[in-house]
């Protein structure tokens, strides 16, 4: 993703002498994306998607063909439908990647401490529901204010990655609207697995 990206942003750069702040907007805010992962794959290693899913169809698709081609429907639109795009309204939507960003982060990073070390100091006072599985369910700090706090903050940055891309076509919020749909999914079985428990 982040080499199509890069190859969409140069294409630009050689249409029209240099690359648009649209377009390093949407490159930076998915490079961000991809560091992200990369620097906390161990917790990555710990979704559902891992998991419960396991490595199969969905997981080998969706990382090999889906979410390049998702990912990078920003910049293909960048590329062929130029948006202007001011430094104000730019400044706005680093904002609201940067809230995305804190809420996705502080939510997963404090579900990986308290997965890895629930006597952690900085998850041991949070609030628990035991399980008939022996396992705790967190009810407070992040997961206290909202049910799947990572997955706002997930959706909060995929709008901002669509943004840049003005508000013209639909086509550039394709992935905010089948993200939402995954989540929405994904929360239901995630409530199912949590009643088992």
């Amino acid at each position: 993703m982040v080499f199509i990206n890069l190859a969409l942003l140069m294409q630009e750069a050689e249409l029209r002498g240099s690359p648009s702040l649209a377009m390093w907007l949407v490159n930076g805010f998915q490079l961000l994306y991809v560091g992200d992962a990369l620097w906390y794959e161990e917790s990555v290693l710990t979704t559902m998607d891992i998991i419960h899913d396991g490595f199969g169809f969905m997981l080998v698709f969706g990382d090999l063909a889906w979410v390049p081609f998702t990912y990078s429907l920003q910049a293909q639109f960048l590329l062929y439908h130029p948006q202007p795009l001011g430094l104000p309204m730019a400044l706005l939507i680093c904002l609201l990647k940067v809230i995305g960003y804190y809420i996705f982060r502080g939510a997963n990073s404090q579900k990986n401490t308290f997965r890895k070390n629930p006597s952690d100091p900085s998850v041991a006072g949070l609030e628990t529901i035991p399980t008939a599985t022996g396992r705790q369910l967190l009810v407070s700090g992040w997961w206290g204010m909202v049910r799947h706090p990572n997955y706002l903050g997930d959706l909060i940055m995929a709008l901002a990655w669509s943004l840049p891309c003005g508000l013209s076509h639909l086509l550039p919020y394709f992935y905010v609207l089948y993200f939402t749909a995954l989540l929405v999914h994904r929360e239901a079985r995630d409530e199912q697995q949590c009643l088992q428990k």
